[in-house]
């Protein structure tokens, strides 16, 4: 991912062997990372059983917060991709159990497609 891409905050695919011994320590009995986007410095992770959305927080990135969603509990999804005026695309998850959705937003240049692939694949089984 170069540069202006970070700051511009476009999602890059992220070595899952680098991000494996970071993520270890929380991952499950047979739970395997399959797929992780990285934003500036947040990330999407996909495994083989949740999404794992990792927020660091603060200037120096050492507050993190790590939102896990099961598959299972992802009632439905929206993507909306960004248009001709409009910058950034969105990601609404709806959560069993909670009224208002997850939302999360994609700069542009953001795969998109990837990510609603992955959430397809995984929460629809």
């Amino acid at each position: 991912m170069g540069f202006l891409d970070a700051l511009m905050g476009n999602a890059s695919e992220v070595d899952l062997g680098k991000l494996a011994a970071e993520l270890s320590p929380i991952l499950g009995d047979n739970e395997e990372l399959q797929l992780a986007y990285k934003m500036v410095r947040d990330l999407f992770v996909f495994t083989s059983k949740r999404l794992i959305l990792i927020d660091k927080q603060g200037v120096t990135g050492k507050k993190v917060s790590y939102h896990s969603i099961p598959y299972k509990a992802i009632v439905h999804f929206q993507v909306e991709t960004a248009g001709t005026f409009d910058m950034d695309a969105e990601l609404k998850l709806w959560i069993s159990g909670q009224h208002e959705p997850l939302v999360k937003e994609l700069k542009r240049g953001t795969d998109v497609v990837g990510i609603q692939k992955t959430i397809a694949r995984y929460a629809l089984g």
